[in-house]
């Protein structure tokens, strides 16, 4: 079988991943680069291309299909990251531009989370879906949403950003000057400020604690943990019944560290997001968890963007 490759580029506030990914989805080869370390957009493709350059010479491949680059406020119309809040280069950047000039390649940028949920189609749980969602817990919360088999983009590129809908119109306020945003509930930032709520109500001291904690203290029988994870995903589930009703996706795909909490999430969720529903989409939805190897799940949807 001829295989062909592409370079998938998830770039992260802290540390940019680069792989080396052939058409079959397996990652060949990684490298990365410390995003914070370059003070300029142009150093920083200058450095992307270089990284690239070393992966194809050292597996002896002479030509890939495109790159395709995940990052924090891509816009796929335009190719350029508008004004991202967490990266060292401010205002509007030109990236695809850049790098498509550097290696005389096609290349396709977009939002990280859409690149994750192409990920979750070329090579993940969604290969025979034409309608799902694939939703990213992590430090936010991001989204992905397919409808008849074509992302959704909106008139400008920036369209699906279900981590920033309101769930709460006096919740908590969020890094986007909004209040009561799902990402400060569902992400793991919100999950452990939850955590430290019911404490304060329940008059205990909380500890410092991070996802990975909460889930072996309720392994242990914590009950705050427990029901940090079970007001997590009331939240969830609320929200993700609201997103059903426009889109009426086939299925929900979940990632993230969040997400390894296992059943104290996922069993939950199951149940609110059910009750939550309008009658007629009852039953019609799976909630499942992301197909795609963790460790390799960025780089594999940024390269799905190529294909």
């Amino acid at each position: 079988m001829g295989y062909t490759y592409a370079i998938g580029i998830d770039i992260g506030g802290t540390n940019t991943d680069i792989g080396l990914v052939r058409s079959d989805g397996s990652c060949l080869a990684r490298t990365n680069l410390p995003t914070q370390s370059f003070r300029s957009i142009e150093a920083y493709a200058d450095a992307l291309a270089e990284e690239i350059r070393k992966l194809l010479s050292d597996k002896k491949i002479t030509a890939v299909e495109g790159v395709g680059i995940g990052a924090p406020n891509g816009n796929y119309y335009t190719g350029t990251i508008d004004y991202a809040p967490n990266l060292p280069f401010k205002g509007r950047l030109f990236l695809q531009e850049m790098v498509s000039s550097r290696l005389n390649v096609k290349v396709v940028l977009t939002n990280d989370a859409n690149a994750a949920a192409f990920g979750e189609k070329v090579y993940g749980g969604a290969r025979d879906l034409s309608d799902f969602i694939l939703i990213t817990l992590g430090t936010g919360v991001g989204s992905g949403i397919f409808v008849n088999g074509q992302m959704v983009y909106g008139h400008d590129g920036f369209a699906g950003e279900l981590g920033h809908a309101t769930l709460y119109p006096d919740g908590r306020l969020c890094s986007c000057g909004r209040r009561g945003c799902l990402e400060q509930y569902a992400s793991a930032r919100g999950i452990v400020q939850t955590y430290k709520l019911i404490c304060e109500e329940t008059g205990l001291a909380p500890a410092e604690v991070t996802c990975r904690d909460l889930t072996q203290m309720a392994d242990s029988g914590d009950e705050v943990a427990r029901e940090t994870w079970r007001r997590t995903a009331r939240c969830l589930g609320i929200a993700l019944s609201n997103a059903v009703c426009f889109s009426s996706p086939q299925a929900i795909f979940l990632m993230g560290g969040p997400v390894k909490a296992g059943h104290w999430l996922i069993d939950p969720l199951q149940e609110f997001f059910e009750e939550a529903l309008l009658p007629i989409y009852k039953g019609k939805t799976k909630i499942l968890r992301s197909q795609l190897p963790e460790n390799d799940a960025a780089v594999l949807g940024a390269a799905a963007l190529v294909y």
